[in-house]
């Protein structure tokens, strides 16, 4: 056995590269199953973050839309699943979302090309479409149709016609529901004598109040809507009928995202399975279904708290069992047919995989994963999930990842580094699945803790509201509490704390840069800076976003002014790596960009990179390895260690 190399900490030499974390950005997604063929999403970021649909029939994967296609849909800005499959007589059409000019399309078995479902709009990407589902009668696909013009932004649940005729005649797309600001999910029922569907107004977010609504579908038109579940203080999703008279909603009515049953006749509506644990997740993308029936009447379901497992729920015995499955984590994505599922789950040392599960046989296949080589375990960090104690006595959830390497070891007595990580949302979560990003830093000798701060989800619904109104005064408090924790276990070197975020997180990071003298190194990915400017400029499906986080305008405008980390640059205490698309239509550049000014204002040193032809959520493989090589060696110059085979970064005053 080799002896270790006695290197301080930061500077250990690993062969996780860059590249190797941008090829990891592969991401499957929103996975589909009937009889033996399975489909699913593909982003790509080395072919610049195209998305195709791959599907696998009889072991042989097939890519069904190769360059220039791309199946990506832009509705809410953060798009979902963008395609659907649609039996035919010759096998199966895939209907998608074509990402240049956002029309529907269809690609037959026997066609050479996609051909256009949808007309061309007025204004290039002015007309949006996703959630598909088949009609009942299997002529059209309903699905939320997103119009932009220069009046506003106006949504529906429409019907487009397979074959064809409203790509040259928009008069033959159908409106079927109207009159609220957004929609998902709409859903026949098995006769197709209803359709059920999930619709909310501003200046609410789906997690905070949605309406399951129900309406009579007659000569192909919905009449008689009513609500059947939800309000204004209660987040309905996922609708999935039982039967003719009967649907499972996911509600989080007592204070979890729990399943229930809703009648159609008037009947009160029944929790399933009553538990301090989530069933779902933040309708942040559409197209996902967080459970699935099965042939023979049970659920597969995803649940728990933080971490999501896999299990089968008996609406007859009222059992819950969980599936003896080698991952642990299962995103909100599940798909069925007879008894097979599939869903897309990982484990601490298993990436983000495509996974199909026989409940019969209890056969499970890895079908696809998003990193093809796993690096030796020993330079993957174990993660130790945590509950820290945060301002008054608050329980604050995270996950902490040591350094790990069996190359290196530190000199006696050092301590090591450690970089908080924030992440987006705010209404989101991280969890433990296998992140080559955690781990290039980590068997580099710089320990990570993820943070999932007052506000995350996956602990219920008073954990998520802790950041009502609070937001910037919560999560910076939480991300200090995670700092603080290590450094009093003896765990980290109080000098060397640095903070990173993106979205969101970046607007945690540089809050928390200008709150408190904790970290000495902040990383924003392209972060808010000017809550007023910010809720002025960005899309529409965030632009009431605010008033729950800070509070409604006009009224509050005191509080986006002094929590706005750009009123504060003037006492930032650390030095700060911005990083920013030059595309992004939810956190625009400029938030970087007068941060960056600010800074330069004050000599605070700080580096402004910016990347062309990239939005929110950096795809290319190229900006990727020069973000983290540009991190990594920001933070040796702060930190105060000098990272192996990595350039300086030029910092500005």
């Amino acid at each position: 056995m080799t002896a270790r190399a006695t290197l301080p900490y930061g500077s250990w030499p690993s062969p996780i590269s860059a590249a190797d974390v941008a090829r990891a950005r592969l991401r499957l997604s929103f996975p589909t199953v009937s009889g033996n063929d399975v489909w699913w999403q593909e982003s790509r970021p080395e072919e610049g973050g195209r998305t195709t649909v791959v599907h696998l029939q009889g072991g042989h994967r097939t890519e069904l839309l190769t360059d220039p296609w791309d199946a990506r849909t832009r509705v809410h800005e953060y798009g979902g699943r963008s395609y659907l499959p649609v039996r035919t007589g010759d096998g199966h059409a895939l209907v998608f979302s074509n990402y240049e000019d956002q029309r529907l399309h269809r690609l037959d078995p026997s066609d050479p090309k996609p051909r256009p479902l949808t007309p061309e709009p007025a204004v290039p990407g002015g007309l949006r479409y996703a959630d598909y589902v088949l009609s009942p009668d299997a002529t059209e696909i309903w699905c939320v149709c997103e119009g932009h013009t220069p009046e506003g932004i106006r949504r529906a649940i429409v019907a487009v016609p397979l074959d064809g005729s409203a790509a040259e005649d928009a008069s033959a797309i159908r409106e079927l529901v109207t009159g609220a600001q957004f929609y998902a999910s709409p859903v026949p029922s098995p006769s197709g004598g209803h359709l059920a569907w999930v619709q909310w107004n501003h200046p609410r977010m789906p997690w905070d109040g949605t309406e399951l609504r129900v309406a009579a579908i007659e000569d192909g038109v919905t009449v008689l809507p009513r609500t059947v579940k939800g309000g204004l203080t209660e987040s309905a999703i996922a609708p999935l009928w039982a039967d003719d008279s009967a649907l499972y909603v996911i509600s989080d009515w007592p204070g979890w995202w729990n399943i229930y049953q809703v009648g159609l006749h008037g009947e009160s509506p029944q929790a399933l399975y009553p538990a301090e644990e989530e069933f779902a997740g933040p309708l942040w993308q559409l197209g996902g279904m967080p459970y699935a029936l099965l042939e023979d009447g049970r659920l597969a379901v995803i649940h728990g708290e933080g971490d999501q497992r896999l299990g089968v729920y008996d609406p007859e015995t009222l059992e819950l069992v969980d599936l003896e499955v080698p991952y642990s984590n299962w995103q909100t994505a599940l798909s069925a047919d007879g008894t097979t599922i599939v869903g897309i789950a990982g484990g601490e040392d298993v990436p983000s995989s495509v996974v199909r599960v026989d409940t019969v046989t209890g056969r499970v296949e890895g079908l696809r994963r998003e990193l093809a080589e796993i690096p030796d375990v020993a330079y993957l960090p174990s993660p130790r999930a945590e509950q820290l104690e945060g301002p008054f006595g608050r329980p604050v959830h995270a996950l902490v990842f040591p350094p790990s390497n069996p190359e290196a070891a530190a000199p006696a007595g050092e301590l090591p580094p450690y970089v908080v990580f924030v992440h987006g949302g705010p209404t989101s979560r991280v969890s433990s699945t296998l992140n080559l990003e955690r781990a290039y830093f980590t068997s580099r000798g710089i320990g990570v803790v993820d943070v999932n701060y007052g506000g995350s989800t996956g602990y219920g619904r008073a954990y998520r509201e802790r950041l009502r109104r609070q937001w910037g005064v919560v999560d910076v408090e939480d991300a200090v509490a995670c700092a603080q924790a290590l450094i009093e276990g003896g765990l980290a070197d109080p000098s060397r704390i640095a903070i990173r975020g993106g979205s969101a997180g970046g607007w945690t990071t540089l809050a928390a840069a200008t709150q408190t003298t904790v970290f000495k190194a902040a990383t924003s990915y392209y972060g808010i800076s000017d809550l007023q400017t910010f809720s002025a400029g960005t899309h529409d499906f965030e632009s009431h976003y605010l008033f729950g986080l800070i509070g409604p305008l006009p009224g509050f405008e005191r509080a986006y002014e002094e929590r706005s980390p750009l009123n504060n640059a003037a006492r930032t205490a650390c030095p700060v790596l911005l990083l920013q698309g030059l595309d992004d239509p939810i956190v625009p550049a400029d938030q970087s960009e007068r941060f960056a000014v600010a800074l330069a204002e004050k000599k605070t040193p700080y580096a402004y990179l910016t990347f062309e032809g990239e939005s929110h959520g950096f795809r290319r493989a190229q900006t990727v390895i020069t973000c983290l090589e540009s991190e990594l060696a920001f933070y040796g110059q702060t930190l105060g260690f000098t990272p192996k085979g990595i350039a300086p970064i030029d910092l500005t005053t």
